[in-house]
């Protein structure tokens, strides 16, 4: 049964389309086909077929991956210079046991962080005890500057808990009514099957009958049935349930100032520079989205299992820094530098959020990744925005330049933020929900309905820029493995250059009429091909590598 309440947060994307592509529709030649895709196949059978490659390690900076998956165990990148589970640091790098990556919100105690607040919760809790009171006309410029900022997000935290009370209200409200139409309507039908046919049959003048008549009606496929009054019921039940986890959940967790699971890692927050904090769980308690994620960029290809990634000759890092919630800068930083220091070529970042608590850590860690040769691939968020006027965190500009003061460095020139397409080749061929932004979104690739690994051995389709960005990342090492002189300049300028230009008007995401050139939502104007990349690839001349740090295995 569909969702009894429609509530825009639950409604799946994939509901949106009335065709569903096929499992691998993002491989597929975007030229020739129904589903437009990124030319994978084409370009492994044409282009790479006789080509030798080299093993490339993608760090995956995500909520935890299930390196023992059927699809992923034989591509994980493993430390040779680490021996699994002795509690010693064998490579004194500082962590213990990091055979496959490192888990910076977890604690020695082998706990996780599993739910985390908003970092607007935790910029609210820092200056509400200072501001709350305050008269703005007798603080300092740096103050002023700081009360605007608890202005802005005092008014998130406050509104936010305020309308998940109401929401709560309104879906208990929604959910009596529900039930007691059902149970009406039940009472008509005298015990009959519950189909959908049976319940159009019936004809009444009740209106607590016909709302729930109309009410199953809609929400019901025309082969679905129930046995009885109780199953009914508890389907209805569960279709409720997750509207209500969602806003208790803003009540509990995300919006709630005096929660606090930090304490759980057991670091001295305030220094961004400490290492060797978190632990070596490299799942957590919730591995759906990094494994979906690492499954795009390098589940094993030909294989005949599940699906196919988009990088044949990859090690997969797992580094977990996302929690349900927000993640936090200095969790970020450290991930970035860990897969520097350990060899990664390309980095995933499929997270974001509109506050920054320490940006400049991020910053400098951003451009020591971009100074070793790393490209950082970064989802642009599904909040239907334009990253051009609304803050997206991280991002590739410098907050405070870097570097001396005649040669500073605005911008990392090896960052590349992706939207998301769908598999249409209309006015919805970008995802409704994709940010866009003609100077900070760089290109689109596929994000809607994205067959990928997930836990315990499982396959599920899910959607996003967060789907969007291994995308790219997958292509990415592709083309390091191939072409392995590139530069990870080269390779940005490649990926933007060989992007497919569509020549069409398409909504404006967040807008149901409003339509604009495609070309104005990127910088690029076009969508990732693999194809178009490899034959360009092969034109380009590599130039010397920066030196990096010593890998840790693999490469």
């Amino acid at each position: 049964m569909k969702n009894i309440f429609v509530l825009g947060m639950f409604l799946l994307v994939g509901h949106i389309f009335a065709q569903q592509p096929t499992k691998d529709w993002y491989h597929n030649d975007p030229t020739s086909s129904e589903y437009p895709g990124i030319g994978t196949n084409k370009a492994y059978d044409e282009l790479l077929k006789n080509r030798e490659s080299r093993p490339v390690i993608v760090a995956v900076i995500d909520s935890g991956v299930d390196y023992e998956h059927e699809d992923l165990a034989q591509n994980m990148w493993v430390n040779l210079n680490e021996i699994p589970d002795n509690g010693i640091d064998d490579d004194k790098n500082g962590y213990i046991d990091d055979v496959h990556g490192w888990n910076f919100i977890g604690g020695k105690s082998g706990e996780n962080v599993g739910k985390d607040t908003y970092e607007a919760t935790r910029l609210y809790k820092k200056y509400h005890y200072k501001y709350k009171d305050a008269n703005p006309l007798n603080l300092s410029k740096k103050q002023k500057l700081e009360y605007q900022l608890y202005e802005k997000v005092k008014e998130e935290v406050e509104g936010k808990r305020e309308s998940a009370v109401k929401n709560l209200e309104n879906l208990e409200e929604t959910k009596t009514n529900v039930m007691a139409g059902v149970d009406a309507l039940l009472a008509l039908m005298d015990g009959q099957e519950i189909t959908k046919a049976n319940i159009m049959a019936v004809e009444t003048d009740d209106s607590g009958a016909a709302y729930g008549k109309n009410i199953l009606s809609r929400n019901m496929d025309d082969d679905e049935s129930y046995e009885n009054r109780d199953e009914l019921k508890a389907n209805i039940e569960e279709q409720f349930q997750g509207g209500f986890d969602y806003y208790q959940g803003q009540l509990d967790y995300a919006y709630n100032p005096d929660f606090e699971p930090r304490k759980i890692v057991g670091d001295n927050y305030a220094d961004v520079t400490q290492k060797g904090y978190g632990n070596s769980d490299f799942e957590g308690p919730d591995a759906f989205h990094g494994s979906h994620v690492a499954g795009i960029i390098g589940a094993i290809r030909n294989n005949d299992l599940g699906m196919d990634g988009v990088a044949a000759n990859v090690q997969i890092m797992t580094l977990r820094a996302v929690p349900d919630g927000d993640e936090r800068d200095k969790d970020v930083a450290n991930a970035i530098i860990y897969a520097v220091d350990n060899g990664a070529s390309v980095i995933n970042m499929s997270f974001g959020k509109g506050f920054s608590w320490d940006k400049e850590a991020v910053d400098k860690a951003v451009h020591y990744a971009s100074k070793k040769d790393v490209l950082l691939v970064h989802a642009a968020g599904n909040s239907a925005q334009d990253n051009d006027s609304t803050d997206n965190f991280p991002n590739d500009t410098y907050e405070k330049g870097i570097g001396f003061w005649f040669w500073k460095k605005k911008k990392s020139n090896t960052w590349i933020e992706v939207g998301a397409m769908s598999y249409k080749k209309d006015e919805n061929s970008v995802a409704s929900f994709s940010n866009y932004g003609s100077k900070n979104v760089d290109i689109f690739a596929p994000g809607v309905q994205i067959y990928s690994t997930t836990p315990d051995n499982k396959y599920q389709n899910a959607q996003g820029t967060s789907m969007a960005s291994p995308v790219i990342a997958g292509t990415a090492a592709l083309l390091r493995s191939y072409f392995p002189s590139l530069s990870a300049v080269q390779v940005k300028d490649i990926l933007m250059n060989s992007s497919e230009k569509l020549d069409l008007e398409v909504l404006l995401p967040g807008e149901k009429s409003k339509k604009v050139p495609f070309s104005s939502l990127s910088v690029s104007g076009g969508v990732v091909n693999v194809y178009n990349a490899v034959q360009l690839a092969m034109k380009t001349k590599g130039k010397k590598k920066v030196k990096k740090s010593k890998s840790k295995g693999g490469a």
